[in-house]
């Protein structure tokens, strides 16, 4: 009997997801802002919210989203690929990085990890940059590009406190489909009328 072949194992991709992924399309950059500002009216706290995606997919805009849902000025978030992080003040603090430019070893030194401080709201862009030090209990928003201009965002809780989020976001988002009630009939009933001696 021949040995078994192992195979390679795949890379992990975290913890594993507290329910199931949540997908939504998004046919504007307007509503990519909505996103974002329902998941900023809708953070407690020490939440991480981990942005995966190409260039152009998005990622800014719904940090931007994220902090009008904060009460935060959203026209003073930018992509902060060169300072690395910025901070802003809304009802809770928001800290917004890019991890693009780093390496394994700079990634270290960048001290977001001190920013998990259980109060802060942090949005990580190229999260996935970040391997394992990334939050166990976190949101994982991947975005990506389809045909004429229209993006496509999958939230994944990895966690208790995500997924607290990603429900409020999803009952909020989600179509409207009403029940269908059965139609009432009225019907009005007359006396016969008496004969008259």
């Amino acid at each position: 009997m021949p040995a078994p072949v192992s195979l390679p194992r795949k890379r992990s991709e975290g913890p594993p997801s507290v329910g199931k992924p949540w997908g939504i399309v998004l046919r504007s950059p307007r509503e990519t802002h909505r996103l974002g500002r329902w998941l900023g009216r809708f953070v407690q706290g020490g939440e991480v919210i981990a942005l995966i995606g190409e260039l152009g997919a998005g990622k800014t805009s719904l940090v931007r989203g994220i902090a009008d849902g904060l009460l935060a000025e959203p026209a003073s978030v930018s992509s902060p690929t060169f300072t690395l992080i910025h901070e802003y003040r809304g009802r809770l603090p928001l800290v917004h990085a890019d991890l693009y430019r780093l390496t394994a070893a700079e990634l270290e030194d960048t001290g977001l990890g001190d920013y998990l401080d259980g109060r802060t709201v942090t949005a990580i862009e190229w999260a996935d940059r970040w391997g394992e030090n990334l939050a166990s209990d976190r949101l994982d928003v991947h975005l990506s590009h389809h045909p004429s201009a229209v993006r496509r965002a999958l939230l994944t809780a990895r966690g208790p406190s995500a997924r607290r989020l990603l429900m409020a976001v999803r009952s909020r988002l989600s179509p409207y489909r009403p029940t269908r009630e059965p139609r009432q009939t009225r019907v009005q009933l007359t006396r016969p009328r008496r004969a008259s001696h």
